[in-house]
């Protein structure tokens, strides 16, 4: 069953990011990446997946959201931000299939991280549709400002 105040939170988070595209779409290395079709996920701590996309180009929504996906399953299974999990399995620190997952599906592209809630809570989130230190800085903003309202 899902929790309505996580229901609240997501998509007071949904808003935030929404605010932020256009700051975003301003910065040239942003904005060519995929001119502005974006997507979020969002796996919460009972292992319900939020998720939404933001653009006009269906296609392109389709393969961001897959990437967003990918980053916040990923990050669900492991705990890790997306690029150190790959590092760490090609310095065999990790064993590559530790946490189920096998190389081709192994996603090293910044953008999916855990996120923790002033409560506790622990969020698995990816972004993608922007550069990886953008998508992450997006879900860090809009987390703060969804638990500031």
């Amino acid at each position: 069953m899902e929790n309505p105040e996580m229901l609240v939170l997501v998509h007071k988070m949904f808003d935030a990011i929404e605010q932020l595209i256009p700051v975003y779409m301003e910065i040239p290395a942003d904005e060519c990446i995929s001119h502005g079709n974006l997507a979020v996920c969002i796996i919460d701590d009972t292992g319900v997946v939020h998720g939404k996309m933001f653009g006009t180009n269906q296609a392109r929504l389709r393969q961001s959201y897959k990437v967003a996906w990918t980053k916040a399953s990923q990050v669900w299974l492991t705990g890790v931000k997306t690029g150190a999990y790959e590092r760490m399995v090609f310095n065999k620190e990790v064993d590559e299939n530790a946490n189920g997952i096998e190389a081709p599906d192994l996603i090293g592209w910044e953008g999916g991280q855990p996120l923790t809630l002033k409560n506790g809570t622990l969020l698995s989130v990816g972004f993608s549709g922007f550069r990886g230190t953008t998508d992450l800085e997006i879900m860090v903003k809009a987390l703060a400002a969804a638990e500031q309202r």
